[in-house]
């Protein structure tokens, strides 16, 4: 199967961007299971990481299990909305090749009891972790890998946004081994296009399939 879960190291990196740009690339289906800082209601309500890769890739929409108003961690945004989050009662679209979003970097709580990278090792599914190229990426890179990794979690490979920085790329992967899937340049204009055409540069649909 062709099911690839998307983290990050941190938030506001550019891990929606990517995750858009390997539905694309792909021809894969979207769920985000979480998303906060939202309001509306539907499959990819205005102003959601849903409707953004949906207005980038045309892919279909599985709707979130929750959309909370407040734009902190799951945890904390769903008690703020008198919401309970029951993980253990979720269940992943029946789709394939499928791109899933988790909500900000590794260690996110989805509830006071379970972090992301928890939840990660549950699914079993491989994940890809998105890092930046500049200042801080390679501590944030590798404390993520380790988390990932101490939890058994499947880690598919890196894939890295911003600028080219061979030195801070080689030192990532030397120190984890994890595998560098490729690097995805800032985008300016970011346009459907624009972005369809990057990925294409920048990744092999191979290391995908």
């Amino acid at each position: 199967m062709a099911r690839f879960v998307i983290t990050g190291t941190g938030t506001d990196i550019g891990k929606t961007v990517f995750a858009a740009g390997l539905t694309g690339l792909i021809g894969a289906d979207y769920w985000k299971p979480v998303q906060t800082g939202v309001t509306g209601h539907g499959p990819a309500p205005k102003g959601s990481d849903a409707a953004f890769v949906h207005g980038m890739t045309g892919a279909r929409i599985h709707g979130s299990l929750a959309i909370l108003p407040v734009p902190l961690s799951p945890h904390r945004a769903a008690e703020l909305a008198g919401v309970t989050l029951e993980p253990d009662t979720w269940t992943l679209p029946d789709a394939d090749p499928l791109v899933i979003e988790g909500a900000g970097g590794v260690l996110v709580p989805i509830t006071r009891q379970l972090l992301s990278a928890d939840l990660f090792a549950r699914w079993g599914i491989p994940v890809v972790l998105v890092a930046t190229t500049g200042l801080g990426t390679i501590s944030h890179s590798v404390t993520a890998v380790e988390s990932l990794c101490a939890r058994g979690v499947p880690l598919h490979g890196i894939a890295f946004v911003g600028d080219d920085n061979p030195d801070n790329i080689a030192t990532i992967a030397d120190l984890t081994g994890a595998r560098v899937l490729g690097r995805l340049p800032r985008l300016d204009p970011l346009t459907p296009d624009a972005l369809r055409a990057a990925m294409q540069a920048a990744f092999d649909p191979q290391d995908f399939a």
